[in-house]
């Protein structure tokens, strides 16, 4: 019982010091910023199924605009991607009809 104690201090331990010096700050602030819009998001979901679908319909919805925000450095490029992969398809002359 004890041994388990110690890790769990020494773990609290090194991740107070490195709040402390501020190497974990960076770190913690992307974190609670993409946290916050996901919260939200599954509160509105939450929201809808108890049956307040107006609330959260607009807590869900702030939350997702949030979130796409926050994501646009990863959304913006795979975005580029589907369209050169679909220019390319249609410049093939495939028949696919999407």
């Amino acid at each position: 019982m004890k041994n388990r104690n110690n890790g769990t201090a020494i773990v609290l331990i090194v991740v107070g010091a490195l709040m402390l010096f501020g190497l974990f700050a960076p770190l913690f602030g992307k974190l609670m910023g993409l946290l916050f819009p996901i919260l939200m998001v599954a509160l509105g979901y939450y929201g809808i199924r108890r049956g307040r679908v107006l609330i959260g319909t607009i807590i869900l919805a702030f939350g997702a605009f949030s979130l796409l925000a926050k994501l646009s450095w990863f959304i913006a490029p795979l975005l580029g991607i589907a369209l050169v992969i679909f220019g390319i398809s249609l410049l093939k002359g495939k028949k696919n009809y999407y």
